[in-house]
């Protein structure tokens, strides 16, 4: 293989921790023929790639490459990929797959011409394996990873260990205590400002969270969408509106107008800032998955984002909920309830602070209030932060 990719990835090798392994990890079929990894910029994809092959590069010949190396100004994927099959190798695994020009019709090559050659690509969110000159879809499925839970975040930065909370086991309040974290309030606080990105601790987090916004918005979905750049500067504003007005029901005209784009554009636009990890749509019981539904509330994606962007207008009421809809949707269907604020398999959930009263759901069977600045809870009322420990 060429040495400098060789070095390359030794470099990024040696400072892979392996201390701590996302949820995801252990979801993922690392055997499968060829698999995608995809998932908002800065959530770990990458770290989780070159954490699986520091594991296993004893006893398999794998190999790590980034797409946008200067090497595939002169060489193509297929090229690197014939190269590491004759040399005897296992596993090939090529981040940041979309930012090579010709990567579905490459890929689907190498797929078909490698039968024994196992292939792991990451992608932006945005990047749909459907389209483009190669349908992927039948070959590769795909993961989509989320950032840090609540419970990862306690994990990766507190190094406080605490096992995943089924949903149901939540609602039975069956947590009475997390060992060595006598109050876990102010952990929570921290983690809603700063803790759902890896970068949770850095000096720089504000920066780099800003950064990952400006190159989502203005790099990722119009490259995508072959948007221009007036077009993409017009997404930004679209993003800064929603900041100062989350959570709320879209009226499509009025939002037009703002931006000055057409109507017609405007559900596109949400739905790759959706993909992307800017914002999070809540829909109806009709066909409530990505994509589908009808739109009842528009969230920022999550709590950082929501503070970063918000600024001085964010609102803890719009926090409390964006936490909730943000951690519950990683395991669970999550749509608009119509007595209440959420509903996940039936049961309806009213989220506030700790005097939240039972008024919303006094007429629902299923119902509970998710209360926020309180410790532990009991019969039908649960702490917020518990949420955190779901995935």
């Amino acid at each position: 293989m060429d040495i400098n990719l060789v070095n390359y990835m030794q470099n990024q090798l040696q400072n892979t921790p392996t201390d701590f392994y996302r949820y995801m990890f252990d979801k993922i079929d690392w055997q499968q023929r060829m698999f995608g990894l995809v998932g908002p910029r800065g959530v770990g994809k990458t770290v989780l790639f070159l954490q699986y092959i520091k594991q296993r590069q004893n006893d398999e010949f794998l190999f790590y490459v980034s797409a946008d190396n200067t090497y595939f100004s002169t060489h193509s994927l297929v090229e690197l990929a014939d190269q590491f099959s004759k040399e005897g190798g296992n596993h090939l695994f090529i981040d940041e797959v979309h930012k090579y020009a010709n990567w579905s019709r490459e890929l689907k090559q190498i797929y078909d011409t490698h039968p024994d050659l196992k292939v792991a690509f990451t992608g932006s969110s945005v990047l749909d394996i459907t389209k483009g000159e190669a349908d992927l879809s039948r070959r590769a499925p795909i993961y989509t990873m989320q950032g840090l839970s609540f419970r990862e975040y306690l994990a990766m930065s507190h190094h406080i260990n605490v096992s995943v909370l089924p949903l149901q086991e939540i609602v039975e309040n069956k947590l009475f205590s997390i060992e060595g974290v006598p109050h876990p309030l102010p952990l929570f606080k921290e983690y809603l400002r700063r803790g759902y990105y890896p970068f949770a601790t850095d000096n720089l987090f504000d920066v780099k969270l800003n950064q990952i916004i400006n190159l989502t918005m203005e790099v990722d979905i119009p490259q995508y969408a072959n948007m221009n750049a007036s077009t993409g500067r017009k997404l930004k504003k679209l993003l800064g509106i929603i900041a100062m007005s989350v959570p709320f029901k879209p009226v499509m005209d009025k939002i037009a107008k703002m931006v000055n784009v057409s109507r017609n554009d405007l559900s596109d636009y949400f739905l790759y800032m959706e993909n992307s990890g800017m914002i999070a749509q809540l829909r109806d019981t009709t066909n409530g998955i990505m994509g589908l539904g009808k739109i009842e509330k528009v969230y920022l994606d999550n709590p950082n984002l929501a503070y970063l962007l918000g600024e001085e207008s964010s609102n803890i009421g719009n926090i409390r909920e964006t936490f909730f809809f943000n951690q519950m949707r990683v395991q669970n269907k999550v749509i608009v309830s119509k007595q209440s604020d959420f509903e996940i398999q039936g049961m309806t959930f009213e989220v506030g602070g700790k005097n939240k009263g039972q008024k919303q759901i006094s007429s629902v069977e299923r119902g509970y209030v998710v209360k926020d600045d309180i410790e532990y809870g009991s019969d039908n009322i649960i702490p917020l932060w518990m949420f955190g420990l779901n995935y």
